[in-house]
Parts: C-alpha cells; sequence; structure tokens
C-alpha cells in the first residue's frame, strides 16, 4: 500500500500541521529578533577578531546545540577556512561527572568556565526555559571571569534574562513550546555561523 494512502488525510494534515507551527515560529521570530540577531554577531566577530574564544553549553537538546555550533566553527560551515577557536562544555564526559560528584550538577558548566574562560570570551549558553540552574551558574561565572554572553532563550527568557547584563545579547525566541524554540534555536546557530564566515573571512553564505 502506497506510503500517503495508508498514512490516511488525519495523519498527514497533523504532519502538515506541525511544519505550518516551525514554519510559524521561525516566521514570528524574524518579526522580532532581527536586532538582536545583529547584535550577537557584532559581538562574536569583535571577539574573535581579537582572538578570543567562544565556549557553549545547554542541556539535553540544547547541549546538542552547543556542540553543534562548536563544531560548525573549529571544522567549517559551508567553505574551508581558519579554525574558530570553540569549546562545547558539554562534551567531556569524565569531566562533567567529577564535577557532578565531587561539588554539584549545577556546577559542570561553571568550574570549566573558570578554568577555560578569560576576559573578552564569549559563553553561548542555551535553555529554552531560561531556568536551568547550571547554565545560570556558568553565566555567573562567564561575568567574573570578564566574558560577554549570548543567551539562547524561549518563553519569557527566565531566569537567564534577568542575570545579563549590558554588555550581554539575549536571543529570546518568541515561543512556549520547547520543540518551536529549540527548531528556531538551531537556525539562530546557521545564521551565526554563516555571518561569522562572511563578515570574518569574506566568504559567501
Amino acid at each position: 500500500m502506497h506510503l500517503m494512502v495508508k498514512l490516511g488525510m488525519s495523519e498527514q494534515d497533523k504532519i502538515k500541521s506541525l511544519f505550518i507551527a516551525s514554519i510559524t515560529a521561525k516566521q514570528t521570530a524574524l518579526e522580532s529578533m532581527c536586532d538582536d540577531i545583529a547584535a550577537a554577531i557584532e559581538l562574536l566577530i569583535a571577539s574573535v577578531k581579537k582572538g578570543n574564544k567562544i565556549l557553549s553549553c545547554g542541556n539535553g537538546g540544547s547541549a546538542a546545540d552547543a556542540q553543534h555550533f562548536s563544531s560548525e566553527l573549529i571544522n567549517r560551515f559551508h567553505h574551508d577556512r581558519v579554525s574558530v577557536p570553540a569549546i562545547a562544555l558539554t562534551t567531556d564526559s569524565s569531566t562533567i561527572t567529577s564535577i557532578a560528584n565531587d561539588y554539584d550538577f549545577n556546577e559542570i558548566f561553571a568550574r570549566q568556565i573558570s578554568s577555560l574562560g578569560h576576559k573578552e570570551d564569549i559563553l553561548l549558553a542555551i535553555s529554552t526555559s531560561g531556568n536551568s540552574k547550571n547554565i545560570l551558574r556558568a553565566i555567573e561565572e562567564a561575568h567574573l571571569r570578564g566574558m560577554h554572553v549570548i543567551a539562547f532563550t524561549g518563553r519569557d527568557g527566565g531566569e537567564m534574562a534577568k542575570h545579563l547584563n549590558k554588555s550581554d545579547v539575549e536571543l529570546r525566541v518568541p515561543s512556549n513550546s520547547t520543540a518551536r524554540t529549540q527548531e528556531v534555536h538551531l537556525l539562530l546557530i546557521h545564521i551565526l555561523c554563516a555571518r561569522m564566515d562572511n563578515r570574518i573571512f569574506d566568504l559567501d553564505e
């Protein structure tokens, strides 16, 4: 039986509605986030041109986004280019589990930042709710190190929005859905990478 017939129209309609929901979330983000995205791009470009690095962190799907961003910078996005220094703080299981065991799970990123973070580095902190305690601690530690923060959030920004200072940038997705927020977060990562490639290395998008 053909797959489309087997699924039936009701299932097809449900699939289409999920596509539409994702498209709508991106259109809404486009209308409200462009200025903040541009500010994040300027912050990243200024830091990288000074020879600084980018640290990234998140939990669950946001951990995958942190690693995705880091890999695009270290390796390549669309074109071959010089590697951009970036570290995903979510990848070292021995370090993460030892910090969680010896100190506290809320310290798994902050402890790494205390060692790896330096003035003018950037922390990309990702949390769809904005309330992840280990991300809040990471932001606090980043500020102690003189780092800038780019925060990927959703909903009302949560506690993260209250932890940011004037030199930070919050990219808040206007959605209450975790899935839709994460989908826009991935788009933001690709936008940041594309614009950095173009602005820093004069590469086409």
